[in-house]
């Protein structure tokens, strides 16, 4: 990971670290200075190199002067809450990185108990999945499974699929449905590929198509901003 804010971010939730690489201008403001000593009192292996092989190090166009290595938290659907009235969110086949960080961000922000990806979706742990997730990716569960094995777990722990959908039926209507049905289990929103939406196989099993009504000539929502509005509405509205 890159950037004084991912790595004091991975610090703070506990992540182990196997060392980090400086250059020489992180010490020039207080707030590098101090990163580089936390590491440095937590043991980590520090090393610094000038700021021509940084560069080449550094996957940033202005980089910030450190990169670390640090171990991945794996989490499991164990982690999620599956209690009624909550959410999670799925992303199927989102390939922009910064929109899947920020969908995990997005997520994390609002409540939701975990995050499934799909396959197809960008690499969660891409440097600019990681940017745009700001950190959420440590805190958040977010585990990557197939189809079958997410209908599989989705059936047996009681969840209701709603795909996000152009011509699915207005929130507000399917908020009033969830009401009435009342669900054993958490709901979880699915989004899908920014140009060919969910696939097929997940419209088939989902219990509801939701859309987001627009204002007349709005074409669509990014995907990020759709899972907010839509997570918010289950979780804090219905």
């Amino acid at each position: 990971m890159e950037g004084i804010r991912l790595v004091e971010e991975a610090l703070a939730a506990g992540l182990v670290f196997r060392g980090a690489v400086v250059s020489t201008t992180l010490a020039r403001t207080a707030r590098g200075g101090e990163l580089r000593e936390e590491l440095e009192q937590r043991g980590v292996p520090v090393e610094e190199v000038s700021e021509r092989t940084f560069a080449q190090l550094a996957d940033t166009e202005t980089p910030q002067g450190i990169v670390a290595v640090v171990q991945s938290r794996k989490w499991t659907v164990a982690e999620f809450g599956t209690a009624p009235g909550g959410a999670l969110l799925v992303v199927d086949g989102v390939q922009d990185p910064g929109n899947v960080g920020t969908l995990i961000r997005t997520a994390h922000a609002l409540g939701a108990a975990g995050t499934v990806v799909l396959r197809g979706t960008a690499d969660v742990h891409a440097p600019k999945t990681m940017r745009s997730a700001m950190g959420a990716t440590f805190r958040h569960p977010v585990v990557a499974m197939d189809d079958n094995a997410f209908i599989t777990w989705a059936r047996k722990a009681g969840v209701t699929l709603w795909a996000t959908a152009a011509d699915g039926a207005p929130i507000e209507r399917a908020l009033r449905e969830l009401r009435s049905d009342s669900p054993a289990g958490p709901v979880a929103v699915i989004v899908g590929n920014e140009g060919a939406g969910i696939r097929p196989a997940l419209n088939a099993i989902s219990a509801r198509r939701v859309a987001i009504p627009l204002a007349q000539g709005a074409e669509s929502l990014n995907v990020a901003v759709a899972a907010g509005i839509l997570l918010y509405q289950v979780m804090h509205v219905r």
